[in-house]
């Protein structure tokens, strides 16, 4: 999958500014290219859980169904680990799409695409356009 710095950043400064709390959102665009990021409020308000905002992440799907685009990946952060999906990241996987987890383990934040499929997890690789 191929993110602009753009959005890298615009994901992390995300995460940075929700953390302790887990933060969430989408990626929308086409062909494995991301062209819009999605900042969804964490409805739980949890360090170690997350809930998409169901009005934001309603009007986040319509907005990319409407622009011809697809919904590529979801991304949410492990303030405190782990730096791969949990095994409720697995069981709540609902979406056949990139699961990217955030994470920082004692240093700067970094971040990991999952494909999470009938329970079975396989690492995709996150290119950086413009940086990183």
């Amino acid at each position: 999958m191929q993110i602009d710095l753009k959005h890298w950043d615009a994901m992390r400064t995300h995460v940075e500014n929700s953390a302790p709390l887990e933060a969430c959102g989408l990626l929308a665009g086409k062909n494995d290219s991301v062209e819009k990021v999605f900042l969804i409020t964490n409805q739980v308000q949890s360090p170690v859980r997350f809930r998409m905002d169901p009005t934001e992440q309603l009007h986040a799907l319509d907005w990319i169904d409407s622009n011809g685009l697809e919904l590529l990946a979801i991304f949410h952060s492990h303030p405190t680990g782990p730096e791969t999906v949990s095994v409720t990241d697995i069981k709540e996987a609902a979406y056949p799409v990139v699961n990217i987890i955030w994470s920082r383990n004692n240093g700067p934040w970094q971040a990991r695409g999952f494909w999470i499929e009938t329970g079975r997890v396989t690492e995709v690789e996150l290119r950086i356009a413009g940086g990183e």
